[in-house]
């Protein structure tokens, strides 16, 4: 879930992949696994722009609302509070 929120966060694959020390293939893989256990798709993929849809949006929301569950909190309270879809960093 912290490599999809840092896509989103980011809106770059890439920049998702530097952050967490991975290639970018392997955060596309992470997402598309996300999305094949949830049955929805999270992001609208082009060759130059990434996207989350209202579905990802939600689910990034609620997931920063809810941070303190995560296994990995990936956001300060204080950023959550300011902007919450950009929440998780």
């Amino acid at each position: 879930m912290a490599v999809f929120a840092k896509v989103v966060d980011t809106a770059s694959f890439a920049e998702a992949a530097r952050h967490f020390g991975m290639s970018p293939a392997m955060v596309s893989k992470h997402v598309s696994t996300l999305e094949e256990r949830l049955g929805v798709r999270l992001l609208n993929r082009t060759t130059r722009r990434v996207g989350a849809t209202e579905v990802g949006q939600d689910i990034t929301s609620a997931a920063c609302a809810s941070s303190p569950n995560w296994k990995t909190p990936i956001a300060p309270p204080a950023t959550c509070k300011r902007r919450r879809a950009d929440c998780c960093a």
